[in-house]
């Protein structure tokens, strides 16, 4: 399959693009540069004109224009020049790619609004409280129209010089105190595993895509018998304030994450 893929450079984007690979699909890479490891680079901007895209089969869409650093919030001073890139952008490439599948890179964030302790399924409606939310749904609504599907990802772990736990390693390496958090987390190569699964699929409509429910006493505990630290580790948060998301759908499709089993394997080549 002849895949069209933004956002390569990022976290997400490069798993999929190295799993894409991987199953002999050729990848054409939508990106403001060229990026190693791609059949063709198309010059592509969010707010720019569209690249041709008639001999692409599908579209995989993560590219997401924000604040370094931030997704909720990521609009920093300009939220209406956020709400053009990400979703009026967005909205372009699902109308240049209708009649072909099409994936979406959405989030957790679109249930931002119920209450600790939900279990979010698929069926339940939007309630984002933050912009980025806002726009991550109402791409989706567009998506869906057209037969898309979106994944709406939890956290996403993984290796790269930008890894999401750099900081937070080192602050613990300085033996400073750790503000207690847990949270919910997928590896960036199960998210690519879930992509490609979909491709294959006629299915539309969102699919939720998590894993691991994971405390930094637990995620820190182990960076320390890696390395051999002696830091106290942050007290364990509130797991029952976590809303979950229902991955059955995707599950019952054969999608099997790797659990704690990838996370240990992952970790020392994350410090």
């Amino acid at each position: 399959m002849r895949l069209a893929l933004t956002g390569a450079g990022g976290l997400v984007g490069r798993f999929i693009a190295e799993a894409a690979r991987a199953a002999g699909h050729s990848l054409v890479l939508l990106a403001r540069s060229p990026l190693p490891g791609a059949d063709e680079h198309r010059p592509y901007d969010l707010l720019g004109p569209l690249p041709p895209l008639g001999d692409v089969d599908a579209l995989i869409h993560c590219a997401f224009q924000h604040v370094p650093g931030r997704y909720r919030g990521g609009e920093g001073q300009d939220p209406e020049g956020f709400r053009r890139a990400n979703l009026e952008g967005s909205l372009r490439l699902f109308e240049a790619m209708r009649g072909r599948r099409i994936l979406f890179l959405s989030s957790r964030a679109v249930f931002d609004g119920y209450g600790p302790g939900t279990l979010l399924t698929e069926a339940m409606p939007p309630c984002p409280e933050s912009l980025y939310g806002q726009v991550k749904a109402e791409a989706e609504v567009a998506l869906f129209a057209e037969g898309g599907a979106s994944l709406r990802a939890t956290g996403v772990y993984g290796p790269g010089p930008d890894h999401k736990w750099r900081a937070l390693f080192e602050e613990f390496r300085a033996g400073r105190p750790i503000e207690p958090r847990v949270a919910t987390e997928v590896h960036g190569a199960d998210l690519a595993a879930a992509a490609l699964l979909l491709l294959e699929k006629p299915d539309a409509g969102a699919f939720h895509v998590s894993d691991l429910l994971l405390d930094r006493h637990d995620l820190l505990a182990e960076i320390a018998r890696i390395e051999g630290i002696d830091a106290p580790l942050p007290p364990r948060a509130d797991a029952s304030r976590i809303s979950p998301l229902d991955c059955r759908r995707l599950s019952a499709m054969g999608w099997r994450p790797g659990g704690l089993s990838l996370l240990r394997q992952t970790l020392p080549l994350m410090i």
